[in-house]
């Protein structure tokens, strides 16, 4: 057999590749993410390539024919069995002539048929008009098989993981918080931030990005709630130090300062359910194609954009949108923060525990570091709070702090678990450094640290006072 009398990705075709999959473990190995049953034409192909598939996930290896014929056996209908039997006697007894020329062109097969199968259900999208879930099933068909990296080798590639820039990372504008994620969050993180309505979550995001663009980041922030124009004036709130009810009147601090700030920001707004993670990616593209490379992206807030998937479940859409907002900031390699409400139990607690995320505890297991932001009535009043820190995966997490915070102009400040906090309005005094962190822990913190360190060794005993 010539490569002339093989028709392009047809039955001939179809044969050879069954016959290498069959035959050669490392090419089962290497196609086996990108391939499917569906792909083939003929019903014994798909029986074969589902019952390889199959054996493969359980073994990790190829199937042997005696395994096949046992498979076989289970197969009811007669005709069935009978063209399962000859395709696979011509698979077994194919040539390897051509058989490198069918395993290059392999990806390529299962991208023209990822890419065929997601026309046909897009028309079904197309009368509905949803143009972005038809973008997301083309672009994940044509980037079917791209990936040939097998991730970090261990043993050869000590250097690489103790190069200067192994993670890098923003800080935050609380010393404590960056003490405890090393230094900030990283490039690649997912950070939340859980709160109760009106607590000022909106605002913490707000002190978030413009920390950054005062150490010289590009931020994008991304409003779904909010005006645009309307979240730059708490930006210039926070920049100017002046309340946002009044920013209006003081136009000309805005002028002076603004213009001086180091890094860029970018506020971009989507109506609440109209824009997908896939939709930011986008805008996220463009936004680099014009100069304007993020370094942080912000969400405000990851919930109220809408899933590419269609379920009954509002839990199912909501896991598929926090799982894709990681996904983003793993590929862009850049960190991400946003927030996400606490349910009624939760609003109703001094410390909002991990238990009280609303919706679907799979947000925090998806984050990368997740703090509560608790404000009671009196807390508004009082012009305070408590942070507690629900999961970090870059160190401790259990561990609570008193906040200082003024929500008129996005400034909070961090001290000791039920610190002896002053009612009268605190100074906000930015911390410019990049990267310098709060090492000094409270008692608080250091009681909860030797209770966890007790939990996980076992071998220690702590005097608490």
């Amino acid at each position: 057999m010539t490569l002339q009398t093989l028709n392009q990705y047809g039955h001939e075709f179809q044969v050879k590749a069954l016959s290498s999959l069959l035959t050669h473990k490392e090419f089962l190995t290497n196609i086996h993410d990108i391939i499917s049953e569906e792909f083939f034409e003929n019903p014994a192909h798909k029986w074969a390539i589902k019952e390889i598939l199959k054996y493969y996930d359980k073994y990790h290896t190829t199937p042997t024919l005696e395994t096949l014929k046992i498979e076989l056996q289970k197969v009811d209908n007669e005709v069935l069995q009978v063209s399962i039997k000859d395709q696979l006697k011509q698979a077994y007894v194919a040539s390897d002539e051509d058989l490198a020329y069918v395993q290059e062109e392999f990806t390529n097969f299962c991208r023209n048929q990822q890419l065929k199968k997601a026309l046909m259900t897009s028309v079904d999208m197309l009368k509905a008009g949803d143009f972005e879930a038809i973008r997301i099933l083309v672009d994940d068909a044509l980037k079917a098989g791209q990936d040939k990296n097998v991730g970090h080798e261990y043993i050869k590639d000590i250097e690489e993981r103790y190069r200067d820039n192994a993670r890098t990372v923003i800080a935050t504008p609380w010393d404590k918080i960056n003490g405890l994620l090393q230094g900030g969050l990283g490039n690649g993180d997912f950070g939340l931030i859980f709160g109760n309505p009106g607590g000022g979550k909106s605002w913490s995001l707000v002190a978030l990005g413009g920390y950054a663009v005062r150490m010289g980041y590009n931020v994008l922030h991304y409003t779904l709630e909010l005006g645009e124009d309307y979240v730059g004036r708490r930006y210039d709130a926070f920049f100017c130090d002046i309340d946002v009810s009044q920013i209006i009147l003081h136009k000309e601090k805005v002028e002076e300062i603004v213009p001086q700030l180091p890094g860029k920001l970018i506020i971009k707004e989507y109506p609440t359910g109209r824009a997908t993670v896939s939709t930011i990616e986008s805008h996220i593209t463009k936004c680099a194609s014009m100069g304007v490379k993020p370094d942080l992206v912000i969400i405000d807030y990851v919930d109220l954009l809408s899933s590419r998937k269609r379920t009954r479940e509002r839990k199912d859409e909501i896991d598929d949108i926090y799982t894709s907002t990681k996904g983003l900031a793993k590929q862009l390699n850049i960190p991400v923060w946003s927030v996400s409400q606490v349910n009624r139990a939760g609003a109703k607690d001094d410390i909002i525990e991990g238990d009280k995320a609303a919706g679907s505890y799979d947000k925090l297991m998806i984050s990368d570091f997740a703090m509560s932001l608790s404000r009671k009535k009196e807390d508004k009043v009082k012009k305070t709070g408590r942070l507690h820190i629900m999961k970090n995966r870059y160190g401790m997490d259990g561990l609570s702090f008193s906040l200082k915070a003024d929500t008129s102009r996005g400034h909070f400040e961090v001290f000791p678990y039920n610190a002896d906090l002053d009612d009268d309005e605190s100074t906000f005094t930015p911390n410019v450094q990049t990267n310098a962190y709060d090492t000094d822990v409270d008692a608080h913190t250091k009681r909860i640290m030797a209770e966890k360190l007790k939990q996980n060794t076992g071998l220690f005993e702590f005097e608490r006072k």
